[in-house]
């Protein structure tokens, strides 16, 4: 009762400040542009992009192109030789360790200054959902964070591990009595006897909150289920709140509510390696709300124009509602003009709340269609709804050039189901009608008989657990992309196939 007492009235401050500089988008962003600049003008990055002549942000804009993660790779080499004031003053804190896409391991730095905004992110969005519900109980009780391993190894003399691990280290103490699992449990590395051990820990617990990557998350229903033949609702009553992140839940939904047995309350947030991005602060309005005073400053590209030279950069006060956009950050832990390689979408400007579409490197063009993430999670979606019976534990797209039977390509959808629709054809068919509907291209393509309809290629529904343990990378914090534009992962997946 403590802890449910003592946070309605933070709870309420949090939203009054949240409330505050959320009116004042532009202002608060430029402000805090101003900040940056000026505690990074004497580091190497600094000198070299003359910040000490950046009065606008126009001249930031001209004087600090974008880059990705390959380009700041020579600044972090010097920082792991043992060089300080390179991107940020002083060291990092940290390195976040993640995979890339392209990159292979990405060594993100975490400095001083920015790994409080991760705990105070996380910790707003829940008073945020507490404040509007009044469902203040969930605090008394267990909660249980599925994360990555807090045990940090030393790039050079740079504290190094996952993000979910290092943030692990900076839980308050209000909270860290009742949080689970264990931190001797969090530290095993194997990712099936670490769940095997959580639901060792769990299983009498008084639950709460849940939070973690929805397929992991469903993996950890799975085994609770198993074990004692009851729904989650049924081994914790008080169960009420889902928080997750890392992925679109939509497709996830029916699953993980079936497991539960029960629909409950769920709150979605966006933290990356790079910062803590957005959250959902409302349980009626969609889309997250972009954090503008959590240390990071944000530039949006028009997706379409991405690849082009000299892209337009705009700021928060010139994007537009539905316009696809690549996320640009500069951030107090000396990341300059970064393109973190997401892509957003506004769906408000008062204040301003997005939702993630994609990636702006992932996407299908064999045939000039450019179907993006977003397209083919909603065409999914509406397939969903349209055969409510189906439940989807996974899925990716790639594209099938030349098919081994002959006949016209076509996009090839890899999806383990939980529970498969009735007519397989029917569900097919919707996805690409919809699809067709969300982008002209593809419909051209399908028109003009240089594609056939898609073909979806039924998986068991453990085939991506199986998958990504061949890759070493089992566990909680590892998503699979959603499409590419290759077969690679498709055909590693058909190695499961049976």
């Amino acid at each position: 009762m403590i802890r449910s007492t003592l946070a309605r009235p933070f709870a309420a401050w949090i939203v009054r400040q949240q409330r505050r500089w959320s009116s004042q988008p532009v202002e608060t962003q430029f402000a805090l542009l101003k900040k940056l600049v000026h505690a990074a003008k004497d580091t190497l990055f600094g000198k070299a992009h003359h910040f000490s002549d950046i009065k606008h942000y126009d001249d930031f804009r001209r004087l600090v192109p974008i880059r990705d993660y390959e380009d700041f790779q020579p600044y972090i080499q010097r920082i792991i030789k043992g060089e300080s004031n390179v991107l940020w003053r002083g060291k990092p804190a940290y390195f976040a360790k993640t995979s890339g896409t392209t990159s292979g391991v990405k060594y993100i730095p975490l400095s001083r200054e920015s790994v409080p905004y991760h705990i105070q992110a996380a910790r707003d969005a829940l008073m945020c959902y507490a404040h509007q519900t009044d469902n203040f109980d969930f605090l008394d009780r267990k909660l249980i964070f599925l994360s990555g391993s807090p045990v940090l190894e030393k790039k050079g003399d740079i504290l190094t591990g996952r993000l979910s691990g290092i943030v692990n280290h900076h839980v308050p103490a209000w909270l860290r009595g009742n949080q689970m699992p264990s931190y001797a449990t969090n530290c095993i590395e194997d990712w099936e006897e670490k769940l095997n051990r959580i639901v060792e820990e769990t299983l009498q617990a008084d639950m709460s909150l849940i939070s973690g990557i929805p397929p992991w998350v469903q993996m950890y229903f799975d085994r609770i289920c198993e074990r004692t033949g009851k729904k989650i609702s049924q081994v914790f009553p008080n169960f009420s709140v889902f928080v997750y992140g890392g992925v679109n839940f939509q497709p996830y939904k029916a699953k993980i509510f079936d497991s539960i047995g029960k629909i409950i309350d769920s709150v979605e947030t966006y933290p990356a390696s790079e910062g803590f991005i957005a959250y959902q602060d409302s349980q009626e309005e969609p889309g997250l709300l972009l954090l503008l005073n959590h240390g990071i400053f944000y530039e949006f590209v028009p997706a379409e124009e991405y690849f082009k030279p000299n892209p337009p950069r705009l700021h928060i006060g010139q994007v537009e509602l539905g316009v696809n956009y690549a996320l640009i950050m500069s951030t107090n832990a000396g990341l300059w003009s970064y393109s973190i390689g997401d892509t957003v979408k506004f769906v408000s400007k008062n204040p301003y709340r997005l939702v993630v579409t994609g990636r702006i490197k992932h996407f299908i063009s064999a045939f000039g269609e450019h179907v993006i993430g977003e397209e083919v999670e909603k065409a999914l979606e509406y397939a969903l709804r349209r055969h409510p019976e189906t439940m989807v534990t996974e899925f990716t797209v790639a594209p099938q050039v030349n098919p081994p039977q002959g006949g016209k390509p076509y996009h090839e959808w890899l999806i383990a189901f939980a529970q498969q629709p009735h007519n397989l054809e029917a569900f097919a068919r919707d996805i690409d009608q919809q699809l067709r509907q969300l982008n002209c291209y593809y419909d051209d393509l399908i028109r003009g008989n240089i594609l056939r309809q898609l073909v979806i290629t039924p998986l068991p529904q453990d085939a991506f657990i199986h998958y990504m343990k061949s890759l070493g990378k089992l566990g909680g914090q590892n998503k699979v992309p959603r499409l590419s534009n290759t077969r690679q992962i498709a055909d590693e997946l058909l190695k499961f196939h049976r």
